[in-house]
């Protein structure tokens, strides 16, 4: 038995363990992939869920140093879609079983945005009678606000922590009071206290990262419990701070490898939640969600925005699917999942086997 499989033999991957796999290559990566596909398949199947994605609004008070659409990049072209306009998307996702969607946008916070937000749940549980899934990524929020939310109707929120690592996070925000560690973390504990399906994620391959802060958000998400992950390779955006740091990073597809790494890492750490093969995947390599399905993910998020403001939800450089509509992503969904030998799961939320054993109102 060499080092690889004798780790993964293991009951529990300790810190070094996570280190060593993390930077696998060649035939011991294939020992690993195998490895978490075996795991994903025998607690989460070869279905794959749908979240039907929304941008809502590319308008943002935070300022990240890595984000497109930071709030003081002024070439970018700033839009918010009516109320209409994403309940039509909703209805879109429900019309062709998508069973859930995922409602994001810049962090806005106030009376006018949590209201908006609200009047959206609540039409959109009226547009389909309570069948759709309500996944909100619309960052931090007061828990009065998450609370409102959760009442009116959304059940999962996904806030990427970015990175665990105080140190890192301090080096890729603003240091100002809106941009506070602390405040990130206690947002995602009062998602938990609500009853919140509680997302989380990291990105990878930024500058100043190295693996011991990967093992540690690895081990963040496992201590935390949280129920769903969605985690991306890092691709800088031309307009940030952040680009003048290009030239000592890795390479676009070492950055996609690390991330399936991460991927398959934690499905075997947290066997039973949900890892979306997101976007910035199929930015790198035409089959990078698909790659992450074999290995680990079991969710895929169709842009459903219309097609007019997808070019201006650049979080990073060369976004796929920007010259698409919601048709176009939903005829080739069935035939890219079938590509990997998975199966769409159709017209259900995909709730994660761990969040079905806690004890807080499930969906279905």
């Amino acid at each position: 038995m060499n080092r690889v499989s004798d780790i993964l033999s293991r009951k529990e991957l300790l810190r070094d363990d996570i280190i060593f796999l993390l930077q696998l290559s060649g035939e011991d990566e294939k020992i690993l992939f195998r490895h978490a596909a075996q795991v994903k398949q025998e607690t989460v199947g070869n279905k794959v869920f749908l979240r039907g994605l929304v941008e809502m609004s590319n308008v943002c008070r935070k300022d990240c140093l890595y984000c497109g659409i930071r709030t003081s990049n002024s070439d970018v072209n700033r839009y918010s879609l009516s109320e209409y306009e994403v309940l039509s998307a909703i209805r879109f996702a429900h019309e062709n079983r998508y069973g859930s969607v995922a409602l994001q946008s810049g962090e806005l916070t106030g009376k006018s945005f949590t209201d908006k937000i609200s009047r959206i749940i609540a039409r959109s549980e009226e547009l389909t009678g309570g069948s759709i899934g309500i996944t909100l990524s619309c960052g931090e929020q007061s828990e009065e606000v998450y609370r409102e939310w959760f009442d009116k109707g959304a059940h999962r929120y996904l806030l990427r922590i970015e990175s665990s690592s105080r140190e890192l996070y301090e080096r890729i925000h603003p240091r100002d009071a809106n941009h506070r560690f602390d405040a990130r973390v206690n947002a995602l504990y009062a998602l938990r206290k609500i009853g919140y399906q509680v997302g989380t994620g990291v990105m990878v391959g930024l500058p100043f990262q190295n693996v011991e802060h990967l093992a540690d958000d690895l081990l963040f998400m496992k201590r935390f419990d949280i129920d769903m992950c969605g985690m991306g390779p890092y691709i800088e955006h031309k307009d940030t701070p952040l680009y003048s740091y290009r030239e000592g990073l890795m390479t676009l597809n070492e950055r996609l490898q690390l991330t399936l790494r991460m991927i398959a890492i934690l499905r075997i750490l947290m066997p039973d939640i949900n890892i979306a093969a997101t976007t910035a995947l199929q930015a790198i390599d035409k089959m990078g969600r698909e790659k992450a399905i074999q290995i680990g993910a079991n969710i895929l998020m169709p842009n459903i925005t219309p097609g007019r403001f997808r070019d201006s939800y650049a979080l990073y450089e060369n976004k796929p699917c920007t010259d698409e509509n919601a048709d176009d992503c939903k005829s080739c969904i069935d035939v890219r999942v079938h590509l990997v030998n998975h199966e769409v799961g159709y017209a259900h939320w995909g709730d994660s086997p761990r969040f079905a054993k806690r004890d807080v109102p499930k969906g279905k």
